[in-house]
């Protein structure tokens, strides 16, 4: 008897505390994983970034070819 009553407090501990705790440490660490970006979506964002910057200075180089040739060309909108 006494082995069947040791074994029912051992499911119960286990069931009741081991289990949810290894279960929210599981999760915990998936949730940590995922807060931040991948390797590949870093690159991804660094390359968008420079991509950003490369247009921005196309642009501001273009309006300032406009302005030398044509100076009118903001008012036309």
């Amino acid at each position: 008897m006494s082995g069947s009553i040791f074994a029912f407090i051992l499911a119960v501990i286990t069931l009741g505390l081991i289990v949810p705790t290894a279960i929210v440490l599981h999760y915990v660490t998936k949730w940590k994983s995922l807060r931040g970006l991948s390797d590949e979506e870093q690159d991804q964002l660094e390359t968008l970034w420079r991509d950003s910057q490369a247009m921005a200075d196309r642009i501001n180089a273009l309006e300032t070819i406009l302005d030398d040739t044509t100076p009118e060309w903001r008012s036309r909108r």
